[in-house]
């Protein structure tokens, strides 16, 4: 996505996100510093460095911050720094999956063994349309990841509602996708959760539209030799060329309503903790002026990995 047109969709996304009683954390690397949460001026640099910031996966993180460098997180990096402070959820607009003949290439994205060891939930549109979808599903259940569509039963494709894939799950409310984080921190399965949410109709591309433009999109990067985390900003770029910016409207448009389910969601497991936590141990962590209560989220805390959540005081 092009500057400044980046930077207004994520500061538009993070508006969302307030509206709906949450607060954003967008995640990146900047100077080799991993950041959780961007003031605006930090946001307007990662917007227009645009692809001067390096895409960064999991793999990437160590050698991004050991040179000082710039990171865009890819859905691995931005789950493995949200657990690392203990944020239960992740709004991203598509994950990685298994990339078309990746039977034989084995070009398989890390986000789904990311997905797959990380106790993160991601809410997105499904998986990029770009991709193989039926064996991207089957990755994530030989990884053990739960995945369910929301208020549907076929798995999205990202810019259409439809994939003709059948969704393992389903779930139908902000509070059903909150108790099924809760339920699956507390059985601690130690594994992310796919929620998968259609593009609104009014902003889903037509299927034969975009399947065209994506085949010519595949012929190109092979004939140019485009592999590796090359390969899908070049397919997204040219099938938003070739489809006249429809896709990229389509684009910004389930983006933001990731974020609204996303907020939601975040607010009904808030409350949800806040009702199964009465009662439970409470830690205190005192600095200068100010106190920070910590919750465990489950009452079996100990020797254990285990999520909670902050409350400030001060005095």
């Amino acid at each position: 996505m092009p500057y400044p047109q980046n930077l207004e969709t994520a500061k538009e996304v993070e508006a969302i996100v307030r509206q709906n009683g949450a607060i954003p954390a967008t995640i990146a690397i900047l100077d080799g510093m991993p950041c959780v949460g961007l003031s605006l001026e930090e946001l307007e640099r990662l917007a227009i460095l645009g692809r001067k910031a390096r895409k960064t996966a999991r793999r990437d993180i160590a050698h991004v911050v050991a040179t000082g460098g710039n990171g865009a997180t890819t859905v691995s990096a931005t789950m493995f720094f949200a657990a690392k402070v203990g944020i239960a959820i992740f709004v991203t607009g598509g994950i990685g999956g298994v990339h078309r003949h990746g039977e034989s290439t084995l070009d398989i994205s890390s986000d789904l063994t990311e997905l797959g060891r990380t106790p993160v939930a991601v809410v997105s549109a499904g998986v990029k349309s770009i991709l193989d979808i039926p064996r991207t599903l089957e990755y994530l259940e030989t990884q053990g990841v739960c995945v369910a569509a929301y208020q549907t039963n076929e798995f999205p494709a990202f810019f259409t509602e439809k994939s003709g894939c059948t969704a393992p799950s389903r779930v139908d409310s902000p509070e059903d996708c909150a108790r099924l984080i809760d339920s699956s921190i507390n059985l601690g399965l130690m594994t992310g959760i796919l929620i998968a949410l259609p593009i609104p109709r009014e902003h889903s591309a037509s299927g034969n539209i975009i399947e065209s433009a994506i085949q010519k999109a595949l012929k190109e990067a092979r004939e140019q030799n485009v592999t590796g985390s090359a390969e899908t900003p070049f397919l997204l770029a040219r099938v938003s060329e070739l489809t006249g910016g429809t896709s990229l409207a389509s684009n910004i448009a389930l983006v933001k309503n990731n974020a609204r389910l996303g907020a939601q969601i975040a607010v009904s497991l808030c409350q949800l903790r806040d009702h199964s936590c009465k009662g439970r141990t409470t830690f205190l962590v005192g600095l200068i002026g100010f106190k920070f209560l910590y919750i465990p989220s489950t009452r079996n805390f100990l020797y254990h990995p285990t999520s909670g959540y902050l409350m400030e005081k001060k005095g």
